[in-house]
């Protein structure tokens, strides 16, 4: 058996399983979320990461606007950290929510803490491994054990971060109808990897292929940019992500016989977003769909958007980690990479 990537197959095969455990994390702390969230006025809503956390950031930041009305953004911890006149407004609570996987990432903790020294609000964490340093520093810290990893490149992680951002935002939202349908996820989601394995093989072993871009809108640009990232990370393609309608504006240009289009379709917009994706295939690109129904990876879930967005990371991952195998790499150690940042301060 190919041992290469075990642990990144295995992180990736877990998720449904981890997502269970990070619904019932959500439950626990339900109250102590929703005294959070209420106790202030907020004036600004921010989310915050580092890479892979900081694709989910701007993921988060989506949905929450979406579900509360709030505006909320997602930005990089280094710029809360290093810029942050540009970062805060000058007066009003804020509230930040800020994640990462080790909880250990130091540009993240350095802006947390200075977050909170210059008490400009509510700070809200989002870690998986418990008694980090990140995990001490918040008004509410949210542990999900499920998804810590042994590799670098996260994938279960990830989706299990996720998974409790939706469910804070269905709490913040009062919207509990959906806190109690993301049960079905874990069903659904193995499913998916069951059945869509051998597209996920397909597609990440045809080494004809030399760029890889995933298209993706709404909340879903955020998770179009993680791909992205684990295609870089695990197979050391040339990957980018791009809004769909943004991608008529100039990048279009790349694109030939070597490219495979991702599309991650949402229902509200599929009829636009699918014009694009025609225009790009008569361009010579190879394409591939991933949405709800009718198209080439569906999820048929039955299921809100906002819950179902975690459905489109599996098989992204899983071409991420075949076309490593079959280019001779060990996605559990991709190059120059450490599973977390650690800065001389």
């Amino acid at each position: 058996m190919e041992t290469r990537g075990r642990y990144t197959r295995e992180e990736i095969y877990s998720q449904p399983e981890s997502w269970k455990d990070a619904y019932e994390v959500i439950i626990t702390n339900k109250k102590a979320i929703q005294d959070t969230l209420l106790f202030h006025d907020q004036q600004q809503v921010l989310f915050t990461g580092c890479g892979s956390t900081y694709h989910l950031a701007c993921t988060a930041a989506a949905i929450f606007q979406e579900m509360t009305g709030l505006e909320a953004k997602g930005i990089p911890a280094s710029e809360l950290w290093l810029s942050p006149k540009s970062s805060y407004i000058s007066k009003g609570h804020i509230l930040l929510i800020a994640i990462s996987r080790s909880g250990e990432t130091t540009e993240t903790l350095q802006a947390c803490k200075a977050f909170t020294a210059n008490n400009r609000g509510s700070l809200i964490t989002f870690a998986c491994y418990p008694q980090s340093t990140l995990t001490q520093l918040g008004s509410l810290n949210l542990v999900f054990p499920s998804g810590m990893e042994k590799s670098i490149a996260q994938t279960r992680a990830f989706t299990t971060l996720l998974l409790g951002v939706v469910g804070l935002c269905a709490i913040g939202s009062n919207q509990l109808e959906i806190l109690d349908k993301m049960t079905a996820i874990s069903t659904v989601g193995r499913n998916l990897l069951i059945k869509f394995y051998s597209t996920a093989e397909t597609n990440g072993k045809n080494l004809g292929i030399d760029q890889i871009y995933f298209l993706g809108s709404g909340p879903r640009y955020g998770l179009a940019c993680e791909l992205a990232l684990k295609m870089k990370e695990m197979s050391l393609t040339h990957s980018e992500a791009f809004h769909f309608l943004e991608f008529r504006h100039g990048p279009k240009a790349i694109v030939n016989r070597k490219t495979l289009m991702v599309g991650l379709v949402s229902e509200h917009n599929f009829g636009h977003e699918f014009k694009v994706l025609e225009e790009i295939k008569e361009l010579g690109a190879q394409v591939l769909t991933i949405g709800e129904k009718g198209t080439d990876i569906s999820f048929n879930s039955g299921l809100e958007e906002v819950i179902r967005n975690i459905l489109y990371l599996p098989i992204g991952q899983m071409m991420a980690y075949e076309r490593s195998i079959a280019k001779g790499l060990d996605p559990d150690h991709p190059n120059n990479l450490d599973s977390v940042v650690k800065l001389s301060e």
